[in-house]
């Protein structure tokens, strides 16, 4: 007994000598799951079998020998870019940080940049495309280029074009001759007002009392006018939708400031006159000078005051670049709309948008092409004491209706009749007017 109690004392230090000795070996990253699940039991039962750690010892130098090869931990690429989004504090906790936008506008110096750089950006394309109208002096934002302005013009002329092909009048047609003829009187009075020259050299003889008629009679156009201020005198000021004040403080305001107004656009035009064979009594330029005018305007409208007084609005219009401005506005529409939409139901935000923003911009629009189309109708030679009757009429035609100045694109034809029989501009005009059939040369009034 003694003897077996020696040895086993002996063999039990051996076992200890060999187990410090022997390194143990651990695996980084196991090659299965079944075999981590043994080397943890095993790791485990560690304390329970001491008497067997060396088996243990001897098991894990052996798995080489047995065919399983232990590989280096694998990195990939994925989860290596992972580990970017959070990290470890010094409690062992991962804390993941927010990925995107939202991470990189937490920094306020980031944020700052933002700020400068946008509010930059907004200044400059804001100012850089800001324009002075002619005449009224109004400073509008318009952000379509003018080359692209006048380009789509031209396309959109082409493609009425294609379309009327068939109904276009030649050009020897009666009604195509004297479209074209007061057309070339309007434009040439614009050309005149724009660079500022001297628009009459053939000068002729006349009284300065020379009253000279347009066609139907003097007197008619007088009594016209007449009846016109009748009806004024009964209009209150208290029921007025539009006015024309803007305007003058306008005008004030840019002659104030000596602004430049912007002509460029006008420069170097193909202007082209189409008369289209239709019932339709209407007419309009398109940006780049192309006036399109339809007979059943023409059916209407029979003396040459009325129809250069239609013509010298539309090209109103393409002085002022409303088509542009008018492109301008409804993309800020569009993305206020978009807001709205957020908080209000999408009816009720179209509704009032029409109501309240695109409705009185195209009325006010009206407004100002009727005082440049004026201007343009008296350089022109005609009679700017028509103008009023034209519109007049023209409500009577399209039909008039008691909400028509809140919820038509055009003013009615009696308002605008109204504003320009007392309108000042209809002084300016009929000094215009009187200057140019007296034979005198006529400065720019644009």
């Amino acid at each position: 007994m003694g003897c077996y109690r020696r040895a086993k004392l002996a063999l039990d230090a051996v076992r200890g000598f060999t187990a410090r000795i022997v390194p143990k070996v651990v695996a980084k990253e196991p090659i299965s799951r079944a075999f981590s699940t043994e080397s943890s039991t095993l790791a485990s039962n560690k304390d329970k079998f001491s008497g067997f750690s060396w088996c243990s010892s001897l098991s894990q130098k052996s798995i080489p020998q047995l065919g399983f090869t232990r590989r280096t931990r694998y990195t990939s690429p994925f989860l290596d870019s992972a580990k970017r989004y959070y990290y470890v504090d010094r409690n062992s906790v991962h804390h993941f940080k927010p990925r995107g936008p939202r991470k990189w506008f937490q920094s306020p110096r980031n944020v700052f940049i933002v700020v400068l750089v946008g509010s930059g950006v907004f200044i400059t394309v804001y100012f850089g495309n800001l324009e002075t109208i002619p005449y009224t002096k109004r400073t509008h934002f318009v952000i379509l280029s003018k080359a692209l302005e006048k380009k789509m013009g031209e396309s959109q002329f082409e493609q009425l074009k294609a379309s009327f092909k068939g109904k276009i009048l030649p050009a020897i047609h009666p009604d195509s001759v004297r479209v074209r003829l007061i057309s070339k009187d309007i434009i040439e009075a614009l050309q005149r007002g724009l660079r500022h020259e001297v628009g009459w050299t053939d000068l002729e003889y006349a009284s300065d009392r020379f009253e000279p008629a347009h066609e139907g009679s003097g007197h008619d156009t007088l009594m016209a006018l007449k009846d016109v201020g009748e009806e004024v005198k009964k209009w209150s000021r208290e029921d007025e939708i539009l006015d024309d004040e803007w305007i003058q403080k306008s005008r004030k305001t840019g002659q104030e400031r000596g602004t430049k107004t912007a002509t460029s656009h006008l420069d170097h035009l193909n202007w082209e006159v189409l008369v289209v064979d239709e019932p339709v009594v209407n007419a309009f330029c398109l940006p780049g000078g192309k006036i399109v005018v339809f007979t059943g305007l023409l059916k209407h409208f029979r003396s040459d005051a009325e129809i250069a007084t239609i013509i010298g609005h539309e090209v109103g219009h393409a002085v002022a670049r409303h088509s542009a401005e008018g492109i301008t506005k409804n993309l800020w529409f569009a993305i206020l709309q978009l807001i709205l939409y957020q908080f209000v139901m999408p009816d009720v935000v179209n509704t009032m948008s029409n109501l309240f923003l695109k409705l009185p911009f195209s009325r006010r629009m009206e407004i100002e092409a009727d005082h440049i189309g004026l201007l343009l109708v008296a350089s022109a030679g005609y009679d700017p004491r028509v103008a009023p009757t034209v519109y007049e009429k023209l409500g009577k035609i399209s039909g008039e209706s008691a909400l028509r100045d809140y919820l038509s694109t055009h003013p009615s034809g009696k308002k605008r009749a109204q504003l320009l029989a007392q309108a000042k501009i209809m002084e300016e005009a009929l000094a215009i007017y009187r200057d140019v059939r007296a034979g005198r040369g006529v400065e720019g009034f644009l």
